[in-house]
């Protein structure tokens, strides 16, 4: 596959208070850069026959312009160092008249819920964009990428990397408020739902986009009270020891309320069990969330519940 240049188009500021992201997801080797190239394309055409729009520029954000090889995902320290290096770009990105085009795997929920937060907590509008390929389509075209020498970068995933990928991928679910609203672009389609992206993002006929609101919990303000950090980490993590010890006494059963501290704050758990690394992975979420926040400390508890409650019922 071809490498696609970092797009960056700029057109005279106009007044708005937006910003808008939009998340590229699909199959290694689906075709995702050519169709946010589709997208920035059409979206530049808009631009510039839409002189209020609150949109004036555009960055199209891939693996190739952050220099992320295909070698990125082999190996879990890696694959995350590279996670880090998309979501930093993103956030450096971001400023009131811009629209970002986040082209990469983003095949892992955890991360799109993460960026989704990230946007949300920014007031801003976003959705997800699936490269609807099938996996035996991806496979040949990885493998022709493959066989004309074109690796690393620019080309294809080696094989035993391309079929981790398969199998881990967590593919998009527009009921899940992170996903949503949510675009399938078929492999048989000759152009994504360009308009319909469009009005979901900027608005059309008039219409403004849905304002985005932030939880209470995300609203950043300065860190006022002496210790938050401390008790923020603590009670975060006493909450996940006292689901864990109650799984522990009730092994094998599914769903379940936890009582937490002692107060009647109630941790409702899902059918399906979390694991230990899957509340530490909430419980750091929220602390990334929440440690800039003016929240109280008697309030961390309450809200930490709420936030776990929030996500097991999705």
């Amino acid at each position: 596959m071809p490498v696609y240049p970092h797009t960056h188009y700029t057109l005279p500021l106009t007044k708005t208070n937006t910003i808008q992201l939009i998340l590229i997801t699909g199959y290694p080797s689906s075709g995702k850069t050519h169709r946010s190239t589709q997208l920035t394309a059409y979206f530049t055409q808009q631009l510039t026959t839409s002189p209020s729009c609150p949109i004036t520029k555009i960055h199209h954000i891939t693996d190739q312009t952050l220099h992320l090889p295909r070698s990125s995902y082999a190996s879990a320290r890696r694959e995350k160092d590279a996670r880090a290096t998309l979501t930093s770009a993103i956030k450096r990105h971001l400023d009131p008249s811009t629209l970002v085009i986040a082209d990469s795997l983003n095949y892992i929920k955890g991360l799109r819920y993460q960026l989704y937060c990230d946007a949300k907590a920014a007031r801003t509008p976003s959705c997800v964009v699936h490269v609807g390929t099938p996996a035996a389509k991806c496979r040949e075209l990885n493998s022709l990428a493959l066989a004309a020498g074109r690796e690393d970068e620019e080309g294809g995933y080696e094989a035993e990397v391309f079929e981790n990928l398969i199998f881990r991928y967590e593919e998009p679910n527009g009921m899940n408020r992170w996903d949503a609203p949510l675009f399938t672009v078929p492999f048989e389609d000759a152009e994504p739902p360009c308009a319909e992206i469009w009005a979901a993002m900027v608005g059309s006929g008039g219409k403004k986009a849905v304002a985005v609101r932030p939880n209470a919990a995300t609203v950043l303000k300065p860190a006022a009270e002496q210790g938050y950090l401390y008790e923020l980490d603590k009670t975060t993590s006493e909450v996940v020891a006292a689901i864990v010890a109650w799984q522990r006494d009730h092994a094998g059963e599914g769903g379940g309320e936890v009582v937490v501290g002692g107060s009647e704050k109630t941790v409702v758990l899902p059918m399906s069990a979390p694991s230990l690394p899957q509340l530490q992975r909430l419980r750091r979420q929220f602390v990334g969330l929440n440690r800039l926040h003016s929240l109280s400390k008697s309030r961390v508890r309450e809200l930490f519940v709420d936030y776990l409650n929030d996500t097991f019922q999705t």
